[in-house]
């Protein structure tokens, strides 16, 4: 694995990934989802990222998301789809996302040429991503390409961002981490949302996040205090590099110039996304 791999793959994700991930917070997505008469939150949130798979069942979901609460995902799914189809939703969730951008980013950032040039080489990117043992991303994959360039953009992000999960997700079962001691052992960086917001919205209780850590803890993985500890650091820093490793071809096929330059047009766009508003800093503090 070459430096440019590791290091510049990564860069343009971090870049890239909020322009999707800005969605789970905005209120136009719950809008939109609540509409169809599903419960807001948690139910949105599952039938809105799990549309792309179909009417599936809560095991699937599970499988496919590695850090939720099975018992709190069967609370939703598939009691959603008795409400409305994942069609539907896929529909309502690209309203969201439309609603979403034109209130954080304004039209000029829209209809502006940068965006359309950050679309092509986003969705070039993703020429090279693989289908095989990444179900997330080939779902999203089978999707129609919006028109619209900002909306294009969004999807082309969605699809390069559960690229990458589903590599990760390979990397920490490799790792021996269940899902909740993921969520702990990321939250112990002090880079991760809060540990509130990942109980809540991932159906851990405090005794569950208490037991994960303690077990970490005897895996020699976090201290009493609950931070990282040599050992911890460097298999997260293995982690990582699988993950880079597992998620190279997009970048590889883009090429370092391209890369570049996709990497500081999403971040730019990410930036205004930040400033926005659009990722609550309550949920975001250590």
């Amino acid at each position: 694995m070459t430096t440019f791999q590791a290091s510049t793959g990564r860069h343009c994700h971090n870049a890239v990934s909020p322009l999707h991930s800005a969605v789970y917070f905005a209120p136009e997505r719950q809008d939109e989802l609540a509409a169809l008469g599903l419960e807001r939150g948690a139910m949105c949130y599952y039938a809105g990222r799990a549309a792309p798979l179909g009417a599936v069942g809560a095991g699937a979901v599970t499988a496919t998301f590695y850090n939720f609460n099975h018992e709190h995902v069967k609370r939703y799914i598939p009691a959603a789809w008795t409400v409305t189809t994942p069609e539907a939703v896929l529909a309502a969730v690209l309203r969201g996302v439309d609603g979403m951008l034109r209130r954080q980013l304004g039209q000029e950032i829209l209809a502006s040429k940068e965006m359309a040039e950050a679309a092509g080489l986003a969705l070039r990117a993703t020429e090279a991503c693989h289908r095989e043992a990444r179900p997330l991303y080939a779902a999203h994959a089978g999707l129609p390409v919006p028109e619209e360039p900002h909306l294009a953009l969004w999807h082309a992000a969605t699809l390069l961002r559960e690229h990458r999960g589903d590599g990760h997700l390979a990397a920490l079962a490799v790792a021996g981490l269940s899902g909740i001691e993921a969520l702990v052992l990321h939250n112990a960086t002090g880079t991760a949302p809060t540990s509130a917001l990942f109980m809540r919205t991932r159906g851990w209780s405090a005794q569950q996040w208490d037991t994960a850590r303690h077990q970490l803890c005897e895996r020699g993985l976090l201290n009493e205090a609950g931070d990282l500890t040599e050992s911890g650091t460097t298999l997260r820093g293995e982690t990582e590099v699988l993950t880079d490793r597992l998620d190279a071809a997009p970048y590889d096929h883009l090429g370092p110039a391209a890369t570049a330059r996709l990497t500081e047009l999403a971040g730019g766009f990410s930036g205004t996304l930040r400033a926005a508003g659009a990722f609550p800093a309550v949920h975001f503090g250590s």
